[in-house]
């Protein structure tokens, strides 16, 4: 690795630097790095936040939809002038403004089976920061094929779960084999959420990012990913509980007879099943 830090860096990112577990190997290491934020709304903001102050050298961030007023009750990175602006424009001017080291690539798109492994193929390392299931599956089945290592978190009212899937573990769907029922599990529209909640388990997703990324190329020698465990977080209470999971040899994902491709799936609102062909 070739260390090009200048004095602006060294004066940025000096926390991380006089730190046994980072130094300039480190911070070296997060600048070369690239990830890819999916959905730039209350998980998301939290995450492009922390990873762009962290100095993640390139950030993805993809996400179709428009800012809206209702939005700016916990979506961080959006202000008033924002509203009925593209997410992606919003948030790469938030990241401009807050550190120019990081280059943003937006994508104006819907995650979609058709887009997803192209997308994916770009990146080190993804965060899912996704409001829906059919994402949230479409994103375990693209990285979990191509063995790309992601986040995954996903809010409710006062209650939030977060986890981490690298290659040596188990997937998203070893977990959850399918997505429940449509309407089974309302969204934040209709059932609400706290504002700062988010922000919590957001900011776990970056800190498992970050950790990653040290521990794969930078100086992090050893850190306990959430890869097999998954927190919940009860606001209301103020209490985490942790569940472990282990792989599902039958997952048609990451199993001993893994599809091929995301193809193979059909992606809707309702169970997200593999075929069976």
């Amino acid at each position: 690795m070739s260390l090009s830090l200048d004095p602006t860096q060294l004066d940025r990112y000096s926390r991380h630097i006089i730190m046994d577990e980072v130094g300039p190997e480190g911070q070296q290491a997060l600048l070369d790095a690239s990830v890819l934020v999916v959905g730039a709304g209350g998980l998301g903001a939290p995450v492009i936040q922390y990873l762009s102050a962290a100095g993640v050298g390139e950030l993805g961030i993809a996400d179709d939809d428009e800012v809206e007023l209702s939005n700016l009750q916990r979506q961080i990175i959006h202000g008033n002038d924002d509203v009925g602006r593209p997410k992606v424009e919003s948030a790469a001017e938030f990241v401009a403004d807050l550190n120019p080291d990081v280059d943003v690539r937006t994508h104006h798109v819907r995650v979609e089976p058709d887009n997803a492994e192209e997308l994916i193929a770009d990146y080190d390392f993804v965060v899912d920061a996704s409001d829906n299931f059919r994402t949230r599956y479409l994103v375990n089945d693209a990285c979990t094929l191509s063995g790309t290592p992601f986040s995954h978190g996903a809010i409710y009212k006062f209650e939030g779960q977060v986890t981490t899937f690298t290659t040596e573990g188990p997937c998203y769907r070893c977990l959850f084999p399918e997505a429940p029922p449509q309407g089974m599990v309302p969204d934040c529209a209709s059932t609400g959420v706290l504002g700062v909640l988010p922000g919590t388990v957001g900011c776990i997703q970056a800190t498992e990012t970050v950790k990653y990324l040290l521990c794969e190329d930078g100086g992090l020698d050893s850190a306990e990913l959430l890869d097999g465990r998954m927190i919940f977080y009860d606001a209301m209470e103020m209490s985490f509980e942790e569940v472990e999971f282990k792989p599902n040899p039958d997952c048609p994902v990451c199993g001993e007879n893994p599809i091929d491709s995301v193809a193979q799936v059909e992606y809707t609102e309702e169970a997200c099943p593999v075929s069976a062909d």
